[in-house]
């Protein structure tokens, strides 16, 4: 008689490990059943087995929660490693608004007794300890809001993260906003998309050679070098960060463009210190600038903007939105991408134009032209991941993987958008000077100006 080994087989997933010991809390806080499946550093498995699944690696990922219970606390562990996804980041957060969209999950405030059980549970479980250390790439921000200290900490956190960031991420035209998608080509890329968004706006302008434009928050120089290269233009380009100026100036050394660009790194505010500049311009234009400016600030920088331009000068506006009852940017952006920034609906923004002394004459939205604008950038970042990781460091590329896969699903379920709201100052007749229709715009052949 022989006998026959037993089939090894593979280890069952714990049913009264970890996973079991945090489900009822998790329901608890989103008054409702999983969304997601969660498998514990101990191996310990719960929730839906057909939803992506949710790795809590570690007792710190608790620890996090505890003393950052929410969004914030979530990303931190996200960045840190202390949680990850089974899947693709975008698959899985999408998968999981959708689960608490159609399930009316909410999230309401931890009560004291709400606390004090998560925290009993989390020292049964060993992960009651000292708050951990922050990430590094959270900026650390001081002073007033919006003070000319504070804003230029701010932007600096952002946009100085270096040069050699922003190229790799970037394609060769540097924009770093919304893109304007013409052709659903297979050779068409972003680059193309930005080329046809700046020669869009410089059609809004209505730039002919000679014109002066003020680009208030030039960024890496995209608007002013084409402005200058392929209108003639004249720029006054100006930026808070520094590491933009020197790439704005390098460029127009190395296309010669001395004659036309003008590069200044000072506060917007420092614009109307300057008499030369009053009534100066026959454009202006800010793209994707006007978010860090702040809310109580906005009416003084839409003034500086009308103040710049000659009358029946024109400024286009490109700037995000947020829903009516949407909240913007959120903890995490705060704290990690954009501190102090500010979003309102667009109506609120063509109503403080207006109280400036706009006539405004054309809004555009480009929502869905963000959400292609994100997906490219963050094509770029896995494409060549290992590379931004040795530039940047493990914690900052995965802040930026999880800040364009939310970015872009904030654009595609409409809780943020992107606007092109074209102004001009009227003379004092009641003149515009604008075109009669909007086909200059849009119709391939010459542009308005020069024709």
């Amino acid at each position: 008689m022989t006998t026959t080994a037993p089939r090894p087989t593979a280890p069952r997933p714990r049913t009264n490990g970890a996973a079991q010991r945090v489900e009822p809390l998790i329901e608890r806080f989103l008054d409702g059943g999983l969304p997601v499946r969660i498998r514990m550093w101990d191996g310990s498995e719960t929730g839906p087995h057909d939803a992506p699944t949710v790795h809590v690696r570690t007792r710190r990922a608790l620890r996090r929660l505890l003393w950052a219970p929410g969004e914030l606390g979530l990303a931190e562990a996200y960045i840190t490693g202390d949680i990850d996804l089974d899947t693709d980041l975008g698959e899985g957060l999408r998968a999981v608004r959708r689960a608490v969209r159609e399930r009316g999950l909410t999230a309401p405030s931890p009560t004291l007794g709400d606390r004090v059980r998560a925290a009993g549970t989390a020292l049964l479980l060993g992960a009651v300890g000292p708050r951990p250390p922050v990430p590094a790439a959270r900026a650390g921000l001081s002073g007033a809001l919006h003070s000319k200290a504070r804003d230029r900490a701010a932007i600096s956190h952002h946009y100085d993260l270096s040069n050699a960031f922003y190229a790799l991420l970037l394609d060769e035209t540097m924009a770093y906003s919304c893109g304007y998608w013409t052709s659903g080509a297979p050779d068409y890329g972003p680059a193309d998309a930005q080329r046809d968004k700046l020669e869009l706006i410089c059609r809004k302008l209505g730039l002919r050679p000679g014109a002066r434009l003020l680009d208030v928050g030039c960024g890496w120089g995209s608007l002013t070098l084409y402005a200058a290269e392929r209108h003639g233009v004249r720029v006054t380009a100006v930026t808070l960060a520094a590491e933009q100026a020197a790439h704005v100036r390098e460029q127009v050394a190395e296309r010669g463009l001395e004659d036309l660009v003008e590069v200044l790194n000072i506060d917007y505010r420092d614009i109307a210190a300057r008499p030369e500049t009053r009534g100066a311009y026959d454009a202006v234009s800010t793209i994707e600038m006007g978010e860090h400016v702040g809310d109580a600030e906005y009416p003084a920088f839409t003034a500086i903007l009308h103040d710049a331009l000659r009358p029946e000068g024109r400024a286009l506006v490109q700037q995000m939105s947020r829903g009516r009852n949407a909240p913007g940017g959120g903890a995490f952006i705060e704290s990690y991408i954009a501190p102090d920034m500010h979003m309102r609906p667009v109506g609120e923004t063509v109503g403080l134009l207006e109280g400036a002394g706009f006539e405004v004459r054309d809004v555009e939205s480009l929502r869905e032209h963000y959400v292609r604008t994100v997906e490219a950038w963050r094509h770029t970042l896995e494409e060549r991941w290992a590379e931004f990781v040795a530039l940047v460091g493990e914690e900052t590329a995965r802040v930026w993987r999880l800040y364009l896969v939310g970015g872009a699903l904030a654009f595609e379920e409409r809780r943020m958008g992107v606007d092109q709201i074209l102004c001009v100052r009227p003379d004092p007749g009641g003149s515009a000077a604008m075109p009669p229709t909007r086909r200059e715009w849009y119709v391939p052949g010459e542009p308005e100006a020069a024709r």
